[in-house]
């Protein structure tokens, strides 16, 4: 069971998460945040230090939620070719689910906290370096079961799909549209398929 102040503290990142995903920390006021929750300023601030601390609560959250959401699809199958696949799979269709619409949170996050906000960038960079490892992981057990190309460099592929992902949504977001997208995502598909033994 949660405490009173627990459920308020979730309640809080979970209104405010996708502000801070679409409008950014410098953009997301203190106002914003106690319209979103209908709470006072004193019950926020009672419940967290400052905005920082909610704005790195928001982005652990809006990144936890995309990372479930990938690794349920990737452990529903076995096959590491298909486990890799679920990126393009994914991502082709992400104006779909309503938690990635605003974006990427580690791209978005990055995009503004590179040089303003040293946590936050500390934060997106974890989370970075999270997904590349997660990706290598599924490299690596491919190899060792016979179902990718032992010439495959894990970290090379790695940095390949992240870098086609974040470029695509990118694109697809500044442009409201998935033309772009799709040809990112027919590229990576064909891509993962030529790593397999």
């Amino acid at each position: 069971m949660m405490s009173k102040s627990e459920k308020t503290r979730k309640f809080i990142i979970e209104q405010t998460a996708p502000l801070f995903n679409v409008r950014g920390y410098a953009g997301t006021s203190l106002n914003d945040v106690m319209l979103a929750t209908g709470l006072s300023k004193g019950c926020i601030y009672g419940n967290f230090e400052n905005k920082d601390a909610i704005a790195l609560a928001a982005f652990e959250y809006n990144h936890q939620r995309v990372t479930d959401h990938m690794k349920n699809r990737i452990l529903a199958t076995d096959n590491s070719i298909e486990r890799l696949l679920v990126y393009p799979r994914t991502y082709r269709q992400f104006f779909r689910y309503p938690y990635l619409q605003a974006g990427c949170p580690i791209l978005n996050t990055a995009t503004e906290a590179d040089d303003t906000h040293p946590q936050l960038r500390e934060r997106a960079a974890a989370a970075l370096d999270f997904w590349k490892k997660s990706i290598e992981n599924q490299i690596k057990r491919g190899i060792s079961r016979g179902e990718i190309c032992t010439s495959t460099n894990p970290t090379q592929i790695a940095v390949l799909m992240i870098a086609i992902i974040e470029g695509a949504l990118m694109q697809a977001k500044l442009t409201q549209r998935t033309r772009e997208l799709k040809i990112a995502m027919d590229y990576l598909e064909k891509m993962i398929l030529g790593l397999k033994a």
